[in-house]
């Protein structure tokens, strides 16, 4: 292990860029001790700060850039250093796809021991900018007075206040956070204090139909009632004609979670209509949906491709959300199941497939873990499976009762490459357990299968495509295909 004595905080050093890391920061050695520094460039030389020690690694800050990295940019927003919302408005656009490439193919090679392969360039986007389709913004109040609307800056709940507009937000976005800036500061509506639990005024959740142009927003309040509040609602719809509708969510625990319990329609009706890959969807306070229309389409469409259907194909989408995935595949499979523990979203499901016309989907809630082996039609398991976890990736029971089904496919959707490249190594045969990425643990997952008599079935991973849902922030999205072999 280094020795981190020779460094301390407060000391200025000197320090030459070399990466990115995973979440965001730019990365340095510093006499072969790891210094992880938000803002930074790869080919940056900075002065910096450190402003902390650990065994393995330091923090530090930029006091002053001693020689810009060629694929350093000046940031489009104003408060992109403080601002918690973007990581990488400093990062070139081009140099920020071959890093999220990058980081994709050493999590394979290192994190699943897998080599060759093929990790296709980060497929971007034209317009990397205005293109988020949802905000749950923080109220607060500005240290000069009035009511501050924005984003917690980097490590802290303080609010940096927006600007005249968010320049990854959806314009209609930014034109309602106006307009409800205005309204509650005309009507001397209090920002809710965190600390003290006071004040009315929570956050602000505005949603946004990209292919419809339909807006939502939602005030979430800490009390039972606003006041005018039906007035309040009809004003903002006034104000901004793409609102579909205007509510009010209650939550008044002391909590971080932003959506209380209770909605109340305000205005206009409880839901916006959005279009994705042809299928009409309806988008509600709560629902799942992709923050970002128009590379969700292009996700989807690899994911469909990669899963090569041919109209007979019986296919199962794990983690299925309001069914997007499971509804897309439906157009062109015999029959769907779709999975998910949260019951809501089931519902919104199940009315997604009402609202188009379709009757060979079916969704069921509950863990994926206990549900996925037990399906079967006409005795025939599936023969294509969408793998869509969470971060953390898939529970080892997945991945045993994905050996145990021996589907021809997997479609393999993940937010996290290093979870997506532990399970890839356990669907591949090349690893059997251990705790792996993020200390969740694979288990004995091949022993236990072997155990229950599987039929020998392994998958090679024939093609990991990323995908950037969020341009300026270290997030990136994959697809990856898996074929049975035996």
């Amino acid at each position: 292990m280094a020795e981190s004595g020779f460094l301390s905080p407060g000391r200025e050093i000197d320090l030459d860029i070399t990466g990115l890391a995973a979440e965001g920061d730019g990365v340095g050695r510093y006499e072969n001790f790891a210094v992880f520094v938000p803002l930074a460039v790869p080919g940056d030389r900075l002065r910096v700060r450190v402003t902390e020690v650990r065994p393995r690694f330091a923090r530090g800050e930029i006091t002053g850039v001693l020689a810009a990295a060629p694929g350093r940019v000046a940031p489009r927003c104003p408060v992109a250093a403080d601002c918690g919302g973007c990581a990488w408005q400093q990062v070139g656009y081009a140099e920020q796809l071959a890093w999220k490439r990058r980081v994709v193919a050493d999590a394979i090679e290192r994190v699943g021991g897998l080599r060759g392969v093929p990790v296709a360039p980060t497929l971007g986007m034209d317009e990397p900018w205005h293109y988020r389709n949802k905000a749950a913004l923080p109220f607060g109040r500005r240290e000069e007075g009035g009511l501050a609307v924005g984003f917690y800056r980097r490590g802290s709940h303080a609010i940096v206040d927006l600007p005249g507009e968010c320049v990854v937000q959806h314009p209609v976005i930014n034109r309602v956070i106006a307009a409800v800036r205005e309204e509650a500061a005309a009507r001397g509506l209090e920002p809710y204090d965190e600390a003290a639990g006071t004040g009315l005024l929570r956050h602000l959740v505005v949603r946004v139909g990209v292919r419809t142009g339909e807006a939502l927003a939602v005030l979430v309040v800490n009390g039972p009632a606003l006041p005018d509040e039906r007035d309040l609602g009809a004003a903002l719809m006034m104000r901004v004609p793409e609102l579909a509708g205007v509510a009010k969510n209650i939550n008044t625990a002391r909590t971080n979670v932003i959506l209380g319990p209770e909605t109340v329609t305000l205005a206009g009706r409880n839901h916006l209509v959005e279009v994705l890959g042809g299928l009409r969807f309806k988008v509600s306070p709560r629902s799942f949906f992709q923050v970002n229309t128009v590379q969700a389409e292009r996700l989807f469409d690899l994911a469909m491709k990669s899963a090569g259907l041919m109209g007979e194909e019986r296919v199962v989408d794990a983690y299925c959300g309001t069914g997007a995935l499971a509804l897309l595949a439906a157009r062109r499979a015999r029959r769907v199941w779709g999975i998910e523990v949260v019951g809501e979203a089931v519902a919104d499901a199940r009315e997604n497939a009402r609202l188009n016309g379709i009757e060979n989907a079916r969704f069921v809630v509950g863990l994926v873990e206990d549900l996925l082996n037990g399906i079967r039609d006409g005795g025939h398991g599936p023969d294509v499976v969408f793998l869509d976890p969470p971060r953390k990736g898939c529970d080892p029971a997945v991945l045993a009762a994905c050996l145990d089904l021996a589907p021809r496919r997997i479609v393999y959707v993940s937010c996290n490459p290093a979870t997506l490249a532990r399970d890839l190594a356990v669907l591949g045969g090349l690893r059997d357990g251990g705790a792996g990425a993020g200390g969740v643990g694979a288990g004995s997952v091949g022993r236990r299968w072997r155990r229950r008599g599987g039929a020998g079935a392994r998958y090679r991973v024939v093609a990991v495509q990323p995908v950037d849902m969020f341009p300026h922030t270290a997030h990136v999205e994959c697809v990856a295909l898996l074929e049975r072999h035996l």
